[in-house]
């Protein structure tokens, strides 16, 4: 790190940090240059914000709104035009398959990936089963929906677009028809709300997204200055579950709004010179009808020795879910998307 903390040219060039301009998107751009500053502190980063087009259009749903680009394009084009260096994302809302030019520099230590149940302020409930029959639960992710239909089909699921700090002001609305909503745990504990948490939701009852809770710098494949810098943030543990995950995702053609979950772990971890040389990589995947009447769930588990390895098994689990009824659902989901979306 010394040698590119002294190089001339580093130390004349600021490096610009650039993300989503809603606040949660602000704390983890702040995080990464952060961590950018403490590992090399002669150089110069600075952050820019700007507004999406998924940020734009909060009133249609997700499903219908389609891919991961709604919350990327435009960040992408100043990176590949040079007026910023390196994109902060939550990775769980990056295409599996990047704009040529552009890859991922680092994967950060991953929060808890788990979804959470947040309860109205004033309601006594603690758990979703003790939610009245009909009551109202806000979420924008088809996968949960889907998933949380199959098990608990006495409640009614409705949409809830913007922030996080917008949604909780809906739930808490004493005129809103929100009961609970449906949240990601790491985005409460970022913003300092880790506090409405009411109950995780953990697998078998709900699988979380591929990469949730994990953050990632993506930067131009040609900038080696900026790829060197970023290997300071990279947490190899995550990266490998997560770049499973993705291989997954990828492989199944799933897109920001399509009910694939997942659960990862890693055991047996073997380091060398504090890099990960093995580990044994166990991936759970499953698909689910948006009624929740059909729900296929697989799990791999392999010894692998590097990022292809783990991409490998995803990749395997991805193709076993298929073979089992995977793509019928995913094909269905398609055609009801591009119905809803014409109508």
């Amino acid at each position: 790190m010394s040698s590119i903390s002294n190089n001339t040219n580093l130390s004349q060039r600021t490096f610009v940090l650039a993300s989503r301009a809603s606040k949660l998107a602000q704390i983890q751009t702040n995080i990464v240059r952060d961590g950018l500053e403490g590992a090399f502190p002669s150089l110069s980063f600075g952050t820019s914000f700007m507004t999406t087009e998924g940020d734009k259009n909060q009133s249609q749903a997700l499903y219908l709104l389609g891919g991961k680009a709604l919350w990327t394009k435009e960040l992408e084009v100043a990176l590949k035009e040079n007026v910023v260096d390196m994109l902060v994302h939550s990775l769980k809302d990056v295409p599996t398959t990047l704009p040529d030019g552009c890859e991922i520099g680092a994967i950060l230590e991953r929060e808890d990936p788990v979804d959470s149940l947040v309860v109205k302020q004033g309601l006594p409930y603690k758990t979703l089963e003790e939610l009245p029959e009909g009551s109202a639960v806000g979420t924008s992710s088809v996968r949960r929906v889907a998933q949380l239909r199959k098990s608990f089909p006495n409640l009614v699921f409705l949409d809830v677009r913007g922030n996080l700090n917008t949604r909780l002001a809906k739930l808490d609305d004493p005129n809103g028809p929100y009961t609970a909503l449906i949240l990601a745990k790491s985005g409460l504990v970022r913003l300092g709300m880790g506090d409405r948490v009411t109950a995780d939701l953990t697998p078998p009852t709900l699988f979380h997204a591929v990469s949730q809770g994990a953050l990632a710098v993506e930067i131009r494949a040609d900038d080696q200055e900026a790829r060197e810098l970023c290997k300071s943030l990279t947490h190899q543990e995550t990266q490998w579950m997560c770049l499973a995950e993705r291989a997954l995702l990828r492989e199944l053609e799933g897109g920001c709004s399509v009910p694939v979950g997942v659960s990862t772990s890693l055991s047996q971890i073997d380091k060398s010179g504090g890099q990960l040389t093995s580990a044994t990589l166990t991936i759970t995947g499953c698909v689910t009808s948006i009624d929740g009447s059909v729900h296929i769930q697989d799990t791999l588990t392999q010894d692998v020795q590097n990022i292809q390895g783990a991409e490998e098994l995803g990749k395997n689990l991805a193709m076993t879910l298929m073979s089992n009824g995977a793509k019928a659902i995913l094909d269905d989901i398609t055609q009801d998307r591009r119905k809803r979306a014409s109508e």
